[in-house]
This record gives structure tokens, sequence and C-alpha cells, in this order.
């Protein structure tokens, strides 16, 4: 490749490690992805179960991530026998970021030695209010798009989209400057 700018070629040997949760091939059928890149991305698949489905696992990167985090930020943090249980009981949507996340965040603001079931239950329901948050931008989106919507039908005119979404124009320009 040739930096930006640049006029000599560097040459470099990469290998890309890439994960998804789609089926690529099926996409592929439905020419929703490139088949070409498909099979210069699948040189060696490797087929990782979520993390919900191999609790096997949790222990030891509950003991993985307490010790880097606990370097980390100069701690000694352990976890409590409830609170353990508690983390392998947790269905862990966002895999093993999110027990990554959630233990760094416990070190980081803990002030205990041991970290007990009660902790660990008001750090996973803090997460899931964290979730929520997400509804607001979706409600975002959804009206962007019924804005938008109204203004093609009324040809950009936004006092009659306004009052086509039962707002005012002053409200309307408020949420398109938005």
């Amino acid at each position: 490749f040739e930096r930006l700018g640049g006029t000599e070629t560097v040459k470099v040997d990469v290998r890309i490690i890439a994960a998804t949760h789609r089926d690529l091939e099926g996409m592929i059928r439905e020419g929703l992805f490139r088949e070409d890149l498909y099979y210069r991305l699948n040189v060696v698949p490797i087929f990782l179960p979520p993390l919900r489905e191999r609790p096997e696992d949790i222990p030891v990167l509950i003991d993985y991530f307490l010790e880097k985090f606990n370097k980390e930020y100069g701690k000694a943090i352990k976890f409590s026998s409830g609170a353990v249980k508690m983390l392998l009981n947790h269905d862990w949507p966002g895999n093993v970021r999110e027990l990554e996340n959630l233990i760094e965040r416990i070190v980081l603001l803990s002030d205990k030695d041991e970290v007990s079931e009660e902790e660990v239950s008001l750090y996973l329901r803090e997460q899931k209010i964290q979730e929520k948050k997400g509804l607001v931008k979706e409600i975002s989106e959804i009206e962007k798009e019924r804005i938008l919507e109204a203004l093609k039908i009324c040809n950009f005119n936004q006092t009659r989209a306004a009052k086509l979404l039962g707002l005012t124009r002053r409200q309307l320009g408020y949420r398109i400057k938005k």
C-alpha cells in the first residue's frame, strides 16, 4: 500500500481475525455479503458458542479479569462465593466483553476487599439501566424517520409537516435541528 500523500509502496504481511454472530453463508445466498470476501476471511473458522452456553469458562474469566484489573488499578479485590454464583447465573448477552467491563467497573469503583452478592446485584441492575438508555436512542431514530416521512409527504414544507405530525412549527424546527 502507499501512505496517503506518500510515494513509496510499503509491503506488509498481515492476518485478519474477524468475528460475527451473523450467518454469512445465508447472507451470501441473499446477496447481502460478498462471496469473495467470505472466502478470503474464512480460512480457519473457529466456532465459539456464547458465554451463556459455556458457564464453566466464567470462573476462569473472572479470575483472569480480576487479576488484570487488580494489577492495573493497584487493588486486591476478590468476589465472595455468592457473587460468583450470581455471575454464573447471569445470561451475558454481551458475552465476554460484558463480563470484562463489569469486572473492571467493580474493581475500579469498589472500596471493599471482597465484593458481595448484593454488590454484584447492584452493578448488574445498573448495567440494565444503561442498556435501557439505548431505548432513548431508538425512540430518537423512530422520531427522525417519522419527521423525514412527513417532510417528504409535504414536499419539505415544514409548516404542513408539523401540522401532519401534530406539532407546532417551532417544535418541528427544534427536532430537525436536534
